[in-house]
């Protein structure tokens, strides 16, 4: 089943999701008074291009220093990032966002993987914050909340006219603080409320099995920094387990850094095809990623991967590289469909703005975005599963490899 398995050390050099590209812009006000009507900027960058009246903007201002009674207690840099934060919300585009100072630091500790707060991986989904995934073993996860969840109220305030980061900001706190989410679950009559104890989030990454029945388990639950590396470890565990069968289960995984991602496909693809393409809709090139072709595995290699509405981004391009070449039978429910691209980009020195520029295609020219991945096999896990603890996706993955035909 398997081609001599080498030890590679190639790593790709390819964009990763959450990188920090810092393009130093500052702004400023030239001879400002404490309050006084603004009339200039300096710092400014190139001139915009198109004829913008900016008057408007600069009699707001004023007005603000000339009507709002508490206009002295809030600083320049503060209405500043307000304007910023405005003209990013002026895209309609629950990916892009700017973070201030606090939020830019709360986006940097997601990155390092620990952070104190519920463990829940949250995002917009037809304008309503939901959730994409519970961590795994999170406060989340042992309350309760699963994939597709809507939440309605952040202990009392309503999440109807917040971003994903404000709602993030709210559930944040000091371990062993209380958080309540008022969530209304697909198939429920009305919503509930659910107390959840916050604690500190160490991200998991991943998790190997080898059952009784011969099938290799492969749980991946992020795509974190060290991820591909992990993930090369288990897959030389499962070349050593003397199996052919292996399921990659992606369910609950929202995704995280795309170079990872592409590395973990190359184990399956030989080089130079491609894994995910990147789409700009407009006169630029397409950007095409391509497998390192690490590709160890031969024809008889029995391979299932299981997806549900909790499956996003760097997991929807994995699973669906796998499924456009054959290579493996997508088993589950369909994918959360987050299939754009974001580049992080450093606005001064302690904010970033994170905007999308591109869409995912996978091989095939399929848009990750506009509706997920379908999986071959559609299986619905009921509440009478989930009480009896069944897992009838796995069971159905198993069945697949046991009767496995291309």
């Amino acid at each position: 089943m398997f081609k001599n398995f080498k030890t590679k050390t190639t790593a790709s050099n390819i964009l990763i999701i959450s990188a920090f590209f810092l393009l130093g812009i500052l702004i400023g006000f030239h001879n400002q008074p404490a309050i006084g009507k603004i009339i200039g900027v300096s710092n400014k960058e190139n001139p915009i291009n198109v004829e913008t009246d900016f008057s408007p903007f600069w009699k707001a201002w004023n007005l603000i220093d000339e009507k709002y009674p508490g206009a002295s207690k809030i600083t320049n840099e503060e209405r500043l990032y307000g304007a910023i934060s405005g003209l990013v919300g002026s895209l309609k585009d629950p990916y892009s966002v700017f973070f201030n100072p606090e939020d830019a630091k709360s986006f940097q500790d997601d990155i390092a993987g620990s952070f104190s707060g519920i463990g829940a991986e949250v995002g917009m989904k037809d304008g309503i914050l939901t959730v994409i995934a519970p961590l795994k073993d999170s406060p989340a996860y042992k309350a309760g909340l699963k994939a597709g969840d809507r939440i309605l109220n952040i202990d009392k305030t309503s999440t109807s006219d917040l971003s994903t980061e404000e709602a993030v900001r709210l559930m944040r706190g000091e371990k062993g603080t209380t958080v309540t989410l008022t969530v209304f679950r697909e198939g429920d009559e009305e919503a509930r409320e659910v107390k959840i104890v916050r604690d500190i989030i160490d991200v998991p990454v991943i998790n190997t099995e080898l059952r009784k029945d011969g099938v290799f388990v492969i749980s991946l639950y992020s795509f974190s920094e060290n991820s591909a590396k992990l993930f090369r470890n288990a897959i030389k565990e499962f070349s050593e387990s003397n199996t052919d069968k292996l399921v990659l289960d992606l369910r609950g995984n929202p995704g995280g850094y795309l170079d990872a991602a592409v590395d973990m496909a190359s184990w399956f693809l030989p080089a130079g095809k491609t894994v995910v393409i990147e789409d700009y809709s407009s006169d630029k090139k397409q950007r095409i990623y391509r497998s390192e072709g690490y590709n160890i595995f031969n024809k008889d290699l029995k391979f299932a991967i299981l997806i549900d509405e909790g499956s996003a981004s760097a997991s929807e391009i994995l699973a669906g590289a796998m499924q456009d070449y054959g290579i493996a039978k997508l088993v589950g429910a369909q994918s959360f469909g987050k299939g754009s691209v974001q580049e992080v980009v450093g606005v001064t020195d302690d904010t970033i703005m994170k905007i999308t520029i591109a869409k995912w295609l996978t091989p095939n020219g399929q848009s990750i975005s506009e509706k997920g991945l379908t999986p071959d096999y559609k299986v619905k896990i009921t509440k009478k599963d989930a009480e009896k603890k069944i897992d009838s996706q796995l069971e159905k993955a198993v069945e697949v490899l046991n009767n496995w035909s291309k």
